[in-house]
């Protein structure tokens, strides 16, 4: 499989004066085409930061990340502007859904954006709409559906430009533990069925069971990896295993 993520000695800090504070320190990591992969560690660990220098949002201190083969680090803003818009998905925990949108508008946006043509437009909508059971509410605004029907849609929307790469920022965090099960298995039904590479990154056991791979990080830097080979019974357990010896506050993240 290809690498759609190549990150290579990543390193982020903070701070100026003597006074530095290294978020990151020589993270390295991949991630190949069609993985589910999950970020975790106890707060202050670097998942955030993490996250924001592979979406785009911050510029490491040093080091390369590569998407698609495309090393971030050296675009301008651009490029790299048009980059997010092409290549990446983003669920966000607050949605970020246009109220003065309807749901079908909220998820065609990045589509309409890109000036594609109606036609397909429109066919790329139902499928992701069907996939992810939206069609009774495509004529409603954000205000007038649950929160995990909102969520779906931000999910939809990540996904209908068919991008290279998911990223999931504590998406269940502001749901109830019913719409985190139903959006939940959406991701995991667009890994399977649709091939789709998603970093997932959050403090919650049960979300991360339903990755493939899980990597952990503690004090900046990578502290080890689990790899899913048996139920998601089994791979919650040794999640919550790992997060007690790196110091995860497990009352939270049961």
């Amino acid at each position: 499989m290809d690498n759609v993520l190549v990150a290579k000695n990543v390193k982020k800090v903070y701070g100026a004066r003597g006074n530095f504070h290294p978020a990151l320190d020589n993270i390295n990591l991949n991630i190949k085409k069609g993985e589910f992969v999950g970020i975790m560690g106890p707060s202050g660990a670097g998942k955030t930061t993490l996250l924001n220098v592979v979406s785009t949002i911050d510029k490491p201190t040093g080091g390369k990340i590569l998407i698609d083969g495309d090393d971030i680090v050296k675009m301008n803003e651009t490029k790299l502007s048009s980059f997010r818009r092409e290549k990446l998905g983003f669920i966000f925990q607050d949605f970020n859904l246009l109220d003065t949108l309807t749901i079908k508008e909220n998820i065609i946006l990045p589509l309409a954006l890109a000036r594609v043509n109606p036609q397909e437009l429109e066919k790329s909508l139902l499928q992701v709409a069907n996939s992810l059971g939206l069609t009774d509410i495509l004529n409603k605004y954000p205000y007038e559906v649950s929160g995990g029907q909102k969520q779906r849609t931000a999910a939809a929307r990540a996904i209908v430009h068919k991008p290279t790469l998911i990223l999931a920022d504590e998406p269940t965090g502001a749901l109830d533990s019913k719409s985190s099960q139903e959006l939940l298995q959406c991701l995991s039904d667009l890994n399977e069925n649709n091939q789709a590479t998603i970093m997932l990154v959050t403090h919650d056991a049960f979300a991360a069971s339903y990755c493939k791979r899980i990597l952990f990080i503690k004090d900046g830097r990578l502290f080890t990896e689990l790899v899913r080979s048996g139920s998601r019974k089994d791979f919650f357990q040794k999640i919550l295993d790992v997060l007690k010896t790196i110091g995860g506050n497990i009352s939270d993240l049961i």
